[in-house]
Parts: C-alpha cells; structure tokens; sequence
C-alpha cells in the first residue's frame, strides 16, 4: 500500500458546497504512509470552513474501514487560511451614516433571550435622557422592531437627492428612529434568502436610510456569529458592543463566542458590557420575592472572568412583555419596571466614556 492507494480512497469524500472530491481540489497535503501510520493535512482555502470538521471525521472513517490495520493510527491535521483582516470604513459616498456620533451592536450570540426587547427599551431611555437615538432592525430573518414600537403598518417613502443618492425614511415613533426590513414585507412571509442576498439587503437599509444626526444609533443584531454580522462590522465604524445573555449556563456558552468575536484581532471592536435580561422573577402577589428560574448570577460571573463591565441585571416582568406587544416600550412610562433600563442606559454611556468615544 502506498499513497496513491490513499489518495484512491479519499477521491470518495467530497466537500458538501462544491461536490468535488478533496484529491481533485487540491486538499491534501504533506501525506504520509508508513507501516504504523497514516499522517496528511486538509486543506482549507478559507478560514472557519463550516465543513472542516465533519470532513476530517469522514475521512478518518473512510480510511479507517478501508484500511482496518490502520485504525487509531490516522492522523488529520486542518490547515485553514488566516481571516483577513477587517477595517472599519468611512460612510461611502451615497450613505446617510455621516451624521452619526456612536454606533452600537446589540448582540445575543443566541436567539430568545430578548436582546430586541433590550434594544427597543434602551433606545427609549436614551431618548428621555436627551439623546438622539435611532434603531437598526438587523435582524433580518426575524424582525420585531415595528411590533415593538407600534408601527406594523409604516411604509418608508423614498427620494433621491439633487447628486442622485438615493434615500429611505425611518418611522419616527416616540422620538426614536426605526427602520427595519420589516416595513418591506409581509409579515406572514418567511424571509428566504440566501446569504448574500439578506447582506445585500441590510447593507442597503443601513446606508440608504436618511438618518440624519444621531447620537447613538443601536443595531439589533441577529443571533449567532455569521455573514451579516461581519458584514456590519466590515461596513460600519461601531463604537462598541454591548451583548445580552440570560444567566442560563447554555446562553452564556454562546456568549462567550459572542465577545470572542468582537475581540478578534481583525474586528477588534470594544465590548461595552453585558445585559443580564430574565435575571429573575418575582410575582406581583409577592414582591419580596425572588426566583431564579434561569439560574443565578450566570452572566455576573462570565462578565467578571472576561474583565467586562456588568452593565445591569434585568428580571423577567410581565408588564414589559405586554407593554412591547402593545407597541410601546415600558421604557416610556414611569415604573420600577422602567428603571432598569434607564440604568442601563446611564452605564452604557459611562463605559463609552472610557473608550474615549
């Protein structure tokens, strides 16, 4: 037996986005048979191939009952292509971003922790403090925003400018701006699109829509660490991130790939805090009393091993649920309830003092 008996084998493993086999894309490298071993690397012409790992197990598999003498003694090293370095842009000719003093990412790394309900309720305070604020709906796939702020029914109007830029109007609801992919669908539609496409579409959103000037304007991120997420930071100048997580032990695990992406060395954007949201609950009837239904003090601890500023515990309360299926925010009112966010709010622009911004 030989290489070439080897390399026979593997032509059988192909790579699920080209439907070519490893041997003819040129991904084997460095191989090595000897009569104890089996030694060579996979390939990979881009960095964090999703497949790189289900690849190197089928070809150990393959291998392995092909070559039953060999079982145990296969070695598959992966070689991956080192990330290119993202660099914030300056707002392009044709974007409306010019006007904006700080940008920042909501993000969750997990859906259903209620990071768009944190959004929508610290736009708010941050607009009773004086700011002027608007939202980025970038969750593209599930958008909340004009249920959150009451404005299902909004319909941007458009224009161009005399040098032909075009223009899109955000819904201006409770002295905040919104705009959202939602305004352009229907809401019983799922939203299928591929990659490209939804980026395409956001990337449009964002520099098309006339924000004029803005002080804080909050992206409402999607969940998980994908595509539109790089495309945002490729894009945009952010000023930092802050994350939402529940204390739960499985949200905190996303979490941590959150802020490591944020950390990456070619995005490097600073994360501004976490949110602890659903901290605990306490029932009306009993308000001296606390449940930790999701676990306790999660997101304290991850916040303090990760030296990042715990930016506020938030409990899981009835009455923001309804007042955001209502269409208003609780932030809007005054109540225990709205409290919480208007601490956030204050902690969010201290941190951001520190970055220098």
């Amino acid at each position: 037996m030989d290489q070439n008996d080897i390399l026979e084998v593997l032509r059988r493993v192909q790579h699920p986005e080209t439907g070519t086999d490893l041997v003819s894309q040129g991904m084997i490298e460095n191989l090595i048979v000897t009569g104890d071993k089996i030694q060579f690397t996979l390939a990979f012409s881009r960095s964090r191939d999703p497949f790189a790992a289900s690849l190197k197990k089928a070809c150990e598999t393959i291998l392995s009952e092909t070559f039953p003498q060999y079982a145990g003694h296969i070695s598959v090293f992966i070689k991956e292509a080192p990330p290119k370095k993202i660099e914030p842009k300056k707002p392009e000719p044709g974007s409306w971003t010019g006007g904006i003093k700080h940008i920042i990412a909501v993000s969750s790394a997990k859906g259903g922790v209620g990071k768009s309900t944190v959004t929508a309720n610290l736009a708010v305070a941050l607009q009773r403090m004086g700011y002027r604020v608007g939202i980025l709906d970038a969750d593209i796939y599930g958008p909340s925003m004009p249920t959150m702020f009451g404005v299902e029914g909004y319909q941007p109007a458009g224009d161009e400018e005399e040098e032909g830029t075009p223009r899109i109007y955000p819904a201006l609801t409770m002295g905040v701006k919104v705009m959202s992919i939602g305004f352009f669908i229907n809401p019983k539609d799922a939203l299928i699109w591929r990659g490209p496409m939804a980026t395409n579409a956001l990337r449009q959103l964002t520099h098309q829509t006339d924000w004029g000037e803005l002080d804080f304007l909050l992206i409402d991120m999607p969940p998980g660490t994908g595509d539109i997420h790089l495309s945002l930071m490729q894009d945009l100048k952010i000023s930092g991130a802050i994350i939402v997580s529940t204390p739960q032990k499985i949200a905190l695990a996303d979490v941590r790939r959150g802020i490591g992406m944020f950390r990456a060395k070619q995005i490097n954007i600073p994360v501004l805090g976490i949110v602890e949201n659903m901290a605990w609950f306490t029932p009306a009837e009993l308000p001296a009393n606390r449940y930790y239904i999701f676990g306790k003090g999660g997101a304290q601890e991850l916040a303090r091993s990760e030296n990042i500023p715990l930016l506020a515990e938030i409990p899981l309360i009835q009455s923001v649920r309804e007042a955001a299926d209502a269409g208003t925010p609780v932030a809007t009112q005054e109540s225990t309830s709205a409290a919480f966010y208007t601490g956030l709010a204050k902690n969010l622009v201290t941190e951001l003092e520190k970055t220098g911004h």
